[in-house]
């Protein structure tokens, strides 16, 4: 599996150090500790990672989302494994609130740079996206991490979330409902009540898979491979492999002509859009390579 020369190209010109050494693993071509060298960059002495490892939030103080970054690295890195993935969670368990759910984010004392949505929230709320997002990647991480698969922080966050799911009466906003699905993917194997719900909420997903992202750029929204975009697993079956094929085009078709792609929401500043570019790069090679859709 690999990239083509347009996108190494780009990558090597454009992309942050950690999502070069991203794609390299997802291209067979990169090596675990490369990847999490480069990781190292935005780790904190408590064990969480900030320092705009999420391009929309620059500051240096770890957050929650920016574990999903972290994680990303973790599950890509498989099968090998990392004790900072196990001491992530011991972070996630130290910002976990009392039901058992994850702020959306933690006060932000350096607020420059950073979208409006992260210094906007109530750090005592819990938030559904956020622990199902983060529940769902850990327990993928999980499949070849037993240290993660086995943690407390998972086990309370996998029932706070199964707890809340039931709850919904509709998608709701496009991004919870996409977390809430891809944890029930995640959970279904290990927790029997996430496949009753996994059903349940699928049920409200459009026959076209696409869902505008309410308050987002004109154009933004979640689209099959958001919700889906590996083979193989549950999730999969509530779309038609017409539907997905026509996806896959479609994403084979985006690549821009420096042979990188875009993301389809605002990025914060110039420099935050251009590393959101190389993470979405990333993540349009692996979905591709993982459908054996190489790049030409």
């Amino acid at each position: 599996m690999i990239g083509s020369m347009s996108t190494d190209a780009f990558m090597a010109t454009h992309a942050r150090p950690l999502d070069r050494r991203r794609y390299d693993l997802v291209t067979g071509r990169g090596d675990a500790d490369g990847a999490l060298s480069a990781l190292a960059a935005h780790r904190n002495p408590d064990l969480g990672y900030g320092w705009a490892l999420e391009p929309d939030l620059r500051a240096r103080g770890s957050q929650p989302v920016s574990a999903l970054h972290a994680f990303e690295v973790f599950e890509e890195i498989g099968p090998a494994t990392s004790p900072q993935a196990a001491e992530l969670c011991d972070w996630l368990a130290s910002i976990t609130l009392p039901d058992g759910g994850l702020p959306f984010a933690l006060p932000i004392p350096d607020t420059a740079g950073c979208a409006p949505f992260f210094i906007q929230v109530d750090p005592s709320a819990s938030s559904l996206h956020m622990t199902a997002m983060l529940a769902a990647i850990a327990h993928r991480v999980g499949r070849h991490d037993k240290a993660v698969a086995g943690h407390p922080w998972l086990d309370r966050a996998t029932e706070h979330c199964l707890r809340a799911i039931p709850r919904l009466a509709g998608p709701g906003h496009a991004l919870e409902f996409r977390y809430a699905l891809q944890f029930l993917d995640a959970a279904w194997e290990t927790r029997p009540a996430a496949a009753g719900e996994l059903e349940r909420l699928a049920a409200f997903l459009p026959a076209s898979g696409f869902l505008p992202v309410e308050g987002g750029a004109a154009d933004e929204g979640m689209r099959p491979l958001d919700f889906s975009p590996d083979p193989d697993r549950p999730l999969r079956a509530f779309f038609t492999d017409e539907v997905i094929s026509a996806e896959l085009d479609r994403l084979a078709g985006e690549r821009q002509a420096d042979g990188g792609w875009v993301v389809d929401w605002a990025a914060r500043s110039p420099l935050a859009a251009l590393e959101w570019r190389g993470w979405a790069t990333v993540r349009a090679v692996k979905i591709l390579n993982r459908h054996s859709r190489p790049l030409t």
